[in-house]
């Protein structure tokens, strides 16, 4: 695979350090253009950083890149990348305009933000489960009037834990309803336990705009390209509760689900031990070699332990047993600022450069 030269909207934030840290080494990307706000703009990278909360150190080679102005150096960055990484802290109205102003540049965007995942001809892909999905890029660029540019999105975070548990099963068993309890780590809001001491001992059982995504998201990627649009799926049935709790990385997922035909506990572990998806026949340099992984222990998976399997990319299950009131119930876990930021776009970023869409 040759090498991309891409660049990192919004990299002073926490999602945007993280993208650098992945991309230092990343084996096809290249960054070459580090943007954030006007207020950063044109300092180096390690002067525009406020507080680096990466464990790992800033990367040596962008510590003396200069910040470029997200907003109005649009023209000037898509001169210097072949795509960008968008992970910006704007208003949704802000954001959708912004990343349309970078595709319509022919400037491709593999997108952090939520603020196109329910625009109807940008992917949202988890590339394990609807990879096809990309198929409806040329869709989009026509609408944009664009040759190279579009906009990529990557789901919530809240939901990579069991949308992809449950993603296999639907195809032989039909999933009817979920209910889903998430308990989800603060660098989801951008925290750490320095800046967000209200969480320590302390559980909040609400976090803003989060359910309606766990439940309305799932939906797009269980949908279907029609014509120049994507589809949601009109089932399963999705409801959510979502909890803050205090863990700095990983959302654990406690999931109940109802088929229309009920499988065995046997069946079930045979599909997810044996899953694969478009990630790992590509064998993509970020995807996990096991993609949905199942612990038999009582007491596993758990957040401290696991939230790292292969570098973070992986699902953990376990605790699957049958319920009284659904048919199953079992407990999940992702990483979320990994799996379920900067790592599954990076992940979606490889899929679109090796099926060919971000070839000039």
């Amino acid at each position: 695979m040759k090498k991309f030269n891409v660049g990192i909207i919004g990299a002073t934030g926490m999602v945007g350090q993280r993208f650098a840290t992945l991309l230092e080494n990343h084996p096809w990307f290249n960054v070459t253009a580090l943007a954030a706000s006007p207020r950063s703009a044109g300092k180096k990278y390690q002067d525009a950083v406020k507080k680096w909360v990466m464990a790992t150190p800033m990367p040596e080679k962008m510590k003396d890149m200069i910040i470029l102005d997200a907003t109005s150096d649009i023209e000037k960055i898509a001169g210097m990348v072949d795509f960008v990484f968008c992970a910006v802290d704007m208003n949704k109205d802000e954001i959708k305009a912004l990343e349309e102003k970078y595709a319509k540049a022919e400037c491709p965007v593999v997108s952090n933000n939520s603020a196109h995942r329910h625009t109807p001809d940008v992917p949202m892909i988890l590339p394990e489960l609807n990879a096809d999905h990309a198929k409806i890029i040329p869709a989009q660029r026509k609408r944009l009037g664009t040759k190279r540019g579009f906009i990529a999105v990557k789901p919530n975070c809240s939901l990579q834990g069991y949308v992809p548990a449950l993603f296999p099963l639907h195809k032989e068993f039909g999933v009817k309803d979920v209910l889903v309890c998430t308990y989800q780590a603060i660098s989801g809001a951008g925290k750490t336990f320095e800046t967000f001491p209200e969480i320590i001992d302390n559980v909040i059982p609400y976090i803003g705009g989060e359910e309606e995504k766990s439940e309305k998201e799932p939906l797009k990627i269980w949908g279907k390209i029609n014509g120049d649009v994507i589809e949601d799926a009109t089932s399963p049935n999705f409801t959510a509760q979502c909890i803050r709790v205090p863990v700095s990385d990983g959302h654990m997922g406690a999931v109940f689900a109802r088929f229309e035909k009920k499988p065995t506990k046997e069946q079930i572990l045979n599909i997810w031990k044996n899953y694969a998806g478009r990630a790992q026949e590509l064998e993509l340099p970020s995807a996990p070699k096991h993609f949905l992984n199942y612990f038999e222990e009582d007491n596993m998976p758990q957040t401290k332990l696991n939230r790292n399997l292969e570098n973070g990319m992986a699902i953990s299950i376990g605790r699957l047993r049958e319920d009284s009131q659904y048919d199953y119930k079992f407990v999940c876990l992702s990483h979320n600022t990994l799996r379920g930021a900067a790592g599954g776009a990076v992940l979606m970023a490889e899929l679109l450069c090796a099926e060919g869409y971000m070839d000039r």
